[in-house]
């Protein structure tokens, strides 16, 4: 049995379903995020967990207990809010204890869980100090202490990273996954960034129109989207229209402004209208070996690598070069493309609503 588990849960305001009949299993010590744009969800599928939102439908099971209509306060879940919601007039302290003094432990226990707290989160000298003498990074570091500290069996994040520059939010990816990872405490992340959900989560639910579009690890998220949705909402790719000539037993065979690609099929058969995606990455600039050739709209160097747009006559691509020393060619330059078949995707457009 899953540690967490959602049946079929909905919730409705009024004519508006905000979450249609969802269905989700959360493993013991877990890490998943819950990924998507803003009006997907993502934040309500958190607040039912919680217990702030009531479902208008189905279950919620925590470790084989019906949590569906408990208090929030009896859940025995930590949550991390976006805004971190510490008490300002309370010291570091003061704010970590806050819950284990609600809960009438000892003095001399709850001083010690303090400053076990403090030292897993790196804040050991910082407790006498108060919320707004603390840095963005600092604070965020209280909530997460203030939460662990009560030791819940299930730990909820709600965008706690969206507030931090962007140096310090890649820092505290890192950070926060090793103290889930030691601590072991099962926990369900909500982001609308994608790099955070890749860095830090075991699974990725990338959620669109208060549905599950894909779960599955971040590699075969990326690698291998399920849905139109899900391959345009994460990461950067290229998207080809065209039309399905054949299916073989392997690939499938599809017209692309005249141009004849051989995707793989991947177990499925695809007929008619389709889209061919292919990720930046994975297009290289070449000579003998070109697929297509092109013009360099724009290129843009990005530190670690240098981004261009190539027109061409399959229309507009996305490349993505790492940056090797040598700058590549420059705009208005004349380039071959190549790419390898096994890189390509292609899906039917059903349900594509585009870019998030």
């Amino acid at each position: 049995m899953s540690f967490l588990s959602l049946q079929g849960i909905s919730k409705r305001y009024g004519d508006f379903t905000a979450i249609e009949q969802l269905d989700l299993e959360v493993e013991r010590g877990e890490f998943l995020s819950l990924l998507g744009p803003s009006g997907c969800g993502k934040t309500t599928t958190l607040q039912m967990v919680a217990g702030f939102v009531t479902p208008s439908t189905g279950r919620i099971l925590l470790d084989g207990r019906d949590i569906t209509n408990e208090r929030p306060e009896k859940r025995g879940i930590g949550v991390v809010f976006q805004s971190y919601a510490l008490f300002p007039h309370m010291t570091v302290a003061g704010n970590v204890g806050f819950g284990l003094e609600m809960r009438k432990m000892k003095r001399e226990q709850r001083a010690q869980r303090i400053a076990e707290t403090l030292e897993l989160v790196h804040l050991t000298g910082l407790d006498a100090r108060y919320p707004k003498e603390l840095s963005g990074g600092q604070r965020q570091r209280v909530a997460i202490a203030r939460a662990i500290a009560m030791q819940p069996e299930l730990l909820l994040l709600d965008e706690p990273m969206s507030n931090l520059d962007a140096k310090l939010r890649e820092e505290m990816h890192i950070e926060l996954r090793a103290i889930q990872k030691r601590l072991g405490i099962t926990t369900i992340l909500v982001t609308h960034d994608q790099v955070e959900a890749m860095t830090m989560s075991d699974r990725i639910a990338v959620m669109h129109g208060g549905k599950i579009a894909q779960l599955s690890t971040p590699f075969e998220a990326y690698e291998r989207p399920a849905t139109p949705f899900a391959s345009t909402f994460l990461g950067r790719t290229n998207t080809l229209a065209g039309q399905v000539l054949r299916n073989n037993p392997r690939c499938a065979e599809v017209e692309v402004a005249g141009a004849t690609l051989h995707v793989p099929r991947e177990g499925r058969d695809v007929t008619g209208a389709v889209n061919v995606y292919i990720r930046p990455e994975k297009v290289r600039i070449a000579n003998g070996d070109a697929r297509v050739w092109g013009r360099v709209a724009t290129r843009v160097f990005v530190g670690n690598q240098w981004l261009l747009v190539v027109e061409t006559s399959l229309g507009r691509l996305h490349v993505a070069q790492p940056n090797h020393g040598a700058p590549p060619p420059d705009e208005g330059q004349d380039v071959g493309l190549a790419w390898t078949d096994d890189d390509l995707r292609v899906l039917s457009p059903e349900g594509n609503h585009g870019h998030a």
